[in-house]
């Protein structure tokens, strides 16, 4: 090497997380590279929210930085505002893109991350879902919660441009997550997903799109959207497998084509 040439500094690995989280988000293989969105670790509001994420709507406690103390703070143990506990990484599966493993045991009921991203409302998801081609990844959630009065709140997700770790998780027809919607100082819930059951090492993490898993329903997943495109296939391999995505419906009605059902549920 010539005097006057400079060794290369060393790569620093890529995290996925940008330095946002408690601990960087690997990828394999080495070198590759996920498509380009904002990481944020949070819900942000987007187009037609009817909230913003980012504010405190009612009051949660402080204790933050150490274990919460009953009679002391108006909560107990609040484990998702502590953010990821375990390594996680981004990796290439055989045949459905980009997918999300663990790689530390994780035991049963044991917080793992969030679903974070733009917080939508029902016009913008259903433009942005209809825009679709059959070779976009859908990563746009509805999660509906049925609240007193026969009354039921509607919240879209969608980090496909800003979004969190969440947003590589495929689904499965026998996940190993549970989404759980957790309200921490605000109305918008924050898409918790638990350990349904002991997780390995190495093992890809997933969930029920459709929001069945442990709540199963009698219907199927049957037919088209209302768009008339295709459903797109499932290859989850489970032994259960529905063989199709779970979509919503009420994504796809238009006046002249009502929803023919409501599924994609959390």
């Amino acid at each position: 090497m010539a005097a006057s040439e400079e060794p290369e500094a060393p790569t620093e690995p890529l995290d996925v997380a940008c330095g946002l989280e408690n601990m960087p988000v690997s990828v394999w293989p080495p070198g590759a590279r996920p498509g380009p969105f904002q990481y944020s670790p949070d819900h942000v509001a987007g187009p037609g929210a009817d909230a913003d994420p980012s504010e405190i709507t009612f009051p949660g406690c402080a204790c933050l930085a150490r274990p919460c103390v009953p009679g002391t703070c108006s909560c107990l143990h609040r484990v998702v505002q502590r953010g990821l506990q375990r390594p996680l990484q981004v990796f290439r599966t055989d045949g459905k893109g980009w997918g999300l493993r663990t790689l530390a045991f994780i035991p049963r009921g044991r917080f793992v991350c969030e679903y974070a991203g733009e917080v939508l409302g029902f016009s913008e998801a259903q433009r942005r879902i209809q825009r679709q081609t059959e070779q976009d990844s859908n990563y746009i959630i509805a999660v509906r919660e049925h609240v007193a009065g026969g009354r039921v709140m509607e919240t879209f997700v969608d980090p496909a441009r800003v979004g969190n770790v969440g947003r590589f998780l495929n689904h499965s027809c026998e996940p190993n997550l549970l989404m759980v919607p957790v309200r921490v100082d605000s109305m918008v819930p924050r898409l918790a997903l638990f350990a349904a059951r002991d997780i390995s090492p190495g093992e890809e993490l997933s969930y029920d799109y459709s929001g069945r898993f442990l709540n199963r329903s009698d219907g199927g997943d049957k037919g088209r959207p209302g768009s008339g495109k295709p459903r797109k296939p499932c290859f989850c391999g489970s032994a259960s497998c529905a063989a199709f995505l779970p979509y919503d419906a009420s994504l796809y009605c238009t006046p002249e084509k009502p929803a023919p059902g409501q599924e994609g549920e959390v």
